[in-house]
């Protein structure tokens, strides 16, 4: 199968699962109930939940308790989009094509739907205990996703990344905010998928190592598109950096460099990729395609 087609059908699959696990919108709270499931299903890559379940596959899963991580990962990054976007943030009016949560219900609703969807994932990560016989498994998958999505992980970088805003940055710094702001949520998925399919921890570590280099090439990638690219592809604004007076790498080191250093870290990926067993064909276009990317 062409790695488009298998990646458009992959996307469908992932997507319906992810959906699947969304909250009914009904009672009292049906107001924030919508705003989450606005904000989930504005679209996107579904990147996340897709690595989860190819890392899954690759170590030879085959059941159906990665689907509950599969759509928590969605939930927790689509939360911490949401933050992001608010005007305390990077003040965003558009999001994939769309206005942001907070333009659509409003600053107060958007803080709760984001709050929500945090809580709501550990919620969903929770239901796959009745579909394995290994809960040890998913206790350690969620400690392992509540590290990467906490203090020590994502809102970690967010917070350096915030903090740091306006100021100049080194490389170690920004290494710093690109690892856990951006890698930390792509290394769970893929080490979730990993644990819940019975790798062994050194090659736990291995997916650790592949997806941290994955991690910083989407975001300088992302740096790269921002000031490349157009509201009307990326669905939302450009030169968003630029207005908030973030260093980026390619603020740093310059275009020609931000390209190379994306596509090193690809390479890098692949290779460690090819070190793990099962079939590879699929996974490593699909990390390759992440800076070919034009959205």
């Amino acid at each position: 199968m062409e790695f488009e087609q298998w990646l458009k059908e992959a996307a469908a699959r992932t997507d319906a699962v992810v959906c699947a696990y969304l909250p009914a919108e009904e009672g009292y709270q049906k107001t924030v109930l919508s705003a989450m499931n606005y904000s989930v299903k504005a679209g996107g890559k579904r990147l996340r939940p897709l690595f989860l379940r190819e890392v899954y596959r690759l170590f030879g899963g085959t059941g159906r308790e990665e689907e509950p991580f599969m759509a928590a990962i969605e939930m927790i990054h689509t939360f911490s989009l949401v933050h992001d976007d608010l005007p305390c943030m990077d003040n965003d009016e558009y999001r994939r094509g769309r206005y942001t949560t907070w333009k659509a219900y409003g600053y107060d609703m958007a803080v709760l739907a984001g709050d929500a969807l945090a809580i709501y994932a550990f919620e969903t990560a929770a239901k796959a205990f009745a579909m394995t016989d290994r809960p040890d498994r998913v206790a350690r998958c969620m400690e392992l996703l509540a590290r990467k999505s906490g203090i020590y992980g994502m809102i970690g970088g967010q917070t350096a990344d915030v903090e740091l805003t306006g100021k100049p940055l080194d490389r170690q710094q920004l290494d710093f905010i690109y690892r856990l702001k951006t890698g930390a949520l792509l290394e769970a998925p893929m080490m979730i998928g990993a644990i819940l399919a019975g790798a062994e921890e050194e090659q736990v570590s291995t997916v650790e190592r592949m997806a941290a280099c994955v991690g910083q090439a989407f975001q300088i990638q992302d740096d790269i598109l921002d000031l490349t690219s157009s509201r009307e592809v990326l669905g939302k604004p450009v030169f968003s950096d630029e207005k908030n007076h973030k260093t980026t790498y390619v603020s740093l080191y310059g275009m020609e460099q931000a390209r190379k250093e994306a596509e090193r870290l690809s390479r890098e990926a692949t290779d460690i990729l090819e070190t793990l067993p099962g079939s590879h064909e699929m996974l490593r276009q699909l990390i390759l395609q992440l800076v070919t990317r034009v959205k």
